[in-house]
């Protein structure tokens, strides 16, 4: 045997879950009418960014994977294993792709991340809803921007204008908490929330910043960092304990999002941890590799579920 093959042999074969391993369909909620699989799939495949941290290299690997025949075949896996509805950006190469995948049948509906101005409120929002989009929000960095400006009456306008597509959903989305906690506060009425939620318990999450062996979350002092600054790409849910006792008492449905760190937590332990801390969907950027898996491990996690921290609100 040469010095290559030695190495070469060394390699292994790494098998992963396809149709045939799929244990049971994504349940359901209902957001307004609209039923919505507990997991969502992520627009990271069309937009091709992806939360990394530090690599600089990975959202131009995701760009190469994900060719249009790409996405389809992950839609349509999607598809097979209940997830019904996606939630992708607005912007010509999502609307392109989306046209593709509806003149090839597919089937998921979709909820659009959209961007807004103090010039231009209405194009991203009017253009998702003339291209078939279920449910608009507005983008988690627009809203946090607008809560560190001190301007709640930017996101007042934003959802005065989604609502006049009264056929749609209409939502809010956030990394800082207190883009919520200003929406309540204000009388703010989306039809939903997305929030991040995950544990921190990561390397790149960096060390806890609150060590009080008897700090307890309080919903009505002011949010500090538990974790890193959201300003850097290591952690985008800096309080999660607060986040959780904050949105006990909103009744209005959660999508939680970044509840992986970008690969960094286990899925079922990152599933369940959103789960239990009282999100009613996860919104996961998935591989095609990565979908019968996460399937299984969501249903598995609501089967096994002992109890939530708030109740369902979806």
């Amino acid at each position: 045997m040469s010095r290559v093959d030695a190495v070469s042999g060394a390699t292994g074969r790494i098998d992963f879950a396809g149709l045939d391993k799929l244990k049971k369909k994504v349940p359901m909620g209902k957001i307004k009418g609209y039923e919505v699989s507990r997991l969502i799939c992520g627009g990271n495949l069309i937009s091709g960014y992806a939360h990394s941290r530090d690599p600089i290299y990975v959202s131009h690997l995701v760009q190469s994977y994900f060719s249009d025949e790409k996405v389809l075949e992950t839609f349509k896996l999607c598809e097979a294993v209940g997830i019904n509805t996606m939630i992708v950006r607005v912007d010509n190469n999502t609307l392109r792709v989306l046209e593709k995948y509806r003149k090839r049948g597919g089937s998921m509906q979709w909820i659009a991340q959209c961007k807004a101005t103090d010039d231009d409120i209405k194009s991203d929002f009017d253009a998702a809803v003339a291209n078939g989009a279920i449910g608009i929000y507005l983008h988690g960095g627009v809203s946090d921007q607008c809560v560190r400006d001190q301007k709640p009456e930017f996101l007042l306008k934003c959802l005065e204008h989604m609502k006049k597509h009264d056929h749609v959903i209409h939502g809010l989305a956030a990394h800082d908490l207190n883009v919520i906690i200003e929406s309540e506060k204000h009388g703010l009425e989306p039809d939903f929330f997305m929030k991040t939620l995950n544990s921190g318990n990561y390397w790149t999450a960096g060390p806890r910043l609150i060590d009080k062996p008897d700090w307890k979350p309080d919903p009505k002092t002011i949010v500090e960092p538990e974790y890193g600054a959201v300003v850097k790409d290591n952690i985008w849910s800096v309080t999660p304990e607060q986040t959780a006792e904050f949105m006990k008492e909103v009744e209005k449905p959660w999508i939680a999002y970044k509840v992986l760190g970008a690969g960094a937590i286990d899925p079922k332990k990152g599933f369940r941890y959103a789960f239990e801390n009282g999100a009613d969907f996860t919104c996961v950027g998935m591989f095609d590799w990565q979908i019968v898996e996460d399937a299984n491990l969501i249903t598995e996690v609501l089967d096994e579920l002992p109890s939530r921290n708030r109740p369902w609100r979806a």
